[in-house]
């Protein structure tokens, strides 16, 4: 493909106005046959992720801080993927997939912004856990509805503003050209080494912001499990133990899914270079895993289950 720079004239220099993504295939047959699949995947993700948000928002049973949590959840993952899968699915149906600068710091932006939320929001779905099993008696009190609030408004303050210090740092550099990006989203790896200007301000925000938030949630995420295993091999009875174990394997699957894929795309040697692999890598984690989140935590959740036939119980009366 034929790079265009597409240049605004400043001076004696030029300066980027739109990008170029590669997107996952350049064959267009491949496109056409992908473009029905992402598609059905997104309507998927919005009707299970808007049902789960509903259910929950209308079954006072489900009124409890981990429902709380999953509600947001589902939330942020309709966020994720509609940051991503809109363009996508637009640009299997064109021959240059183009996007604008601006429209190119958007998408980082918001994708970036739901991408710490999620981070952090599965470390404090650990917490909520710890203190389930660990500290039943307390519960109640350790995680009143003010106490949940203050933690959803904290995990989603801390994200905006990192993501608002990645994309400044990002997006004031200087870009004269080239201009494809090698992804199918604007994404930092693959848009910084197309600078003209010193990225080191703008790598260190990066580092610092993955330091603190995806290795700090990673860790919370560990350590709240570490203390999850030590509280069920101190009870006594093993039904007790199975059932404290239930409660939380949903969460460790997403957790699982998650963080593996994630850490798999970004903790690479030189991750700006995209091989296919990495596409499917982060396919996985930005559009399938907000399309099977609502699924793995309803397929063996009774309460759930039970929700859904009170509510189709008062839709036929």
């Amino acid at each position: 493909m034929v790079s265009r720079s597409f240049p605004r004239w400043n001076g004696n220099h030029s300066s980027v106005t739109m990008f170029i993504l590669l997107g996952l295939s350049d064959e267009k047959e491949l496109q056409l046959i992908l473009f029905p699949i992402f598609l059905g995947v997104y309507i998927v993700t919005l009707t299970w992720n808007l049902g789960l948000i509903l259910l929950i928002r209308v079954d006072s049973h489900l009124h409890t801080p981990m429902y709380f949590f999953l509600s947001f959840l589902a939330f942020i993952d309709v966020s994720f993927s509609s940051s991503i899968s809109p363009r996508m699915l637009a640009d299997f149906l064109k021959d240059e997939k183009t996007i604008a600068f601006l429209d190119c710091a958007i998408q980082y932006f918001v994708f970036t912004w739901m991408g710490i939320s999620e981070c952090c929001l599965l470390a404090v779905m650990a917490i909520d856990r710890y203190v389930a099993i660990g500290k039943p008696l307390q519960y109640s009190v350790i995680m009143s509805p003010a106490i949940c609030g203050r933690m959803v408004a904290g995990v989603s303050t801390t994200a905006f503003l990192s993501s608002l210090a990645q994309t400044i740092s990002c997006f004031s550099l200087y870009y004269c050209g080239p201009n494809i990006i090698q992804h199918f989203f604007c994404d930092f790896p693959q848009i910084i080494p197309l600078s003209c200007s010193n990225s080191f301000i703008s790598e260190t925000v990066l580092l610092l912001a993955a330091i603190f938030f995806v290795f700090g949630s990673f860790l919370v995420t560990l350590l709240s499990y570490g203390f999850i295993v030590a509280s069920i091999l101190k009870m006594s009875s093993g039904k007790a133990s199975i059932k404290a174990f239930n409660t939380c394997a949903s969460h460790l699957a997403s957790v699982t899914l998650f963080f593996s894929t994630a850490l798999s795309v970004y903790m690479q040697p030189d991750s700006s270079k995209v091989t296919a692999k990495d596409k499917v890598l982060s396919v996985f984690y930005a559009i399938l895993i907000p399309m099977l989140n609502p699924l793995i935590y309803s397929l063996r959740n009774k309460e759930i289950k039970d929700a859904i036939k009170r509510a189709i119980k008062k839709a036929k009366y």
